[in-house]
């Protein structure tokens, strides 16, 4: 049974290490949106890429708050609470089951 257990750990492990990316990337994105990239750069492409579906969910319900005109986008702020909520709740309840079988 400590094999299964293991290989719960891994996946664990895998998902936490690609959920941490994943962080990254969204505050990457949001950092470049603050300064006017070149679009067609593939840097600022694959950011958008990766990170604007999941952010567009997050934008279609929240407000845009606006200071001084132009509208303030919370919406990565939000995307990377959720992230971290399931990160700890999918890696946590992992590593609780690995920790069992082991």
């Amino acid at each position: 049974m400590f094999v299964v257990g293991n290989f719960v750990g891994a996946i664990a492990g895998v998902i936490n290490t690609l959920l941490g990316l994943y962080s990254f990337l969204i505050i990457a994105a949001a950092l470049i949106s603050w300064v006017n990239p070149d679009p067609w750069n593939p840097i600022v492409r694959f950011l958008r890429q990766a990170t604007d579906p999941f952010l567009n969910f997050f934008r279609r319900i929240l407000p845009k708050f606006l200071v001084g005109g132009s509208g303030i986008d919370l919406s990565p702020l939000v995307a990377l609470v959720a992230v971290e909520f399931v990160r700890r709740i999918v890696v946590g309840n992992l590593n609780s089951i690995a920790m069992r079988m082991g």
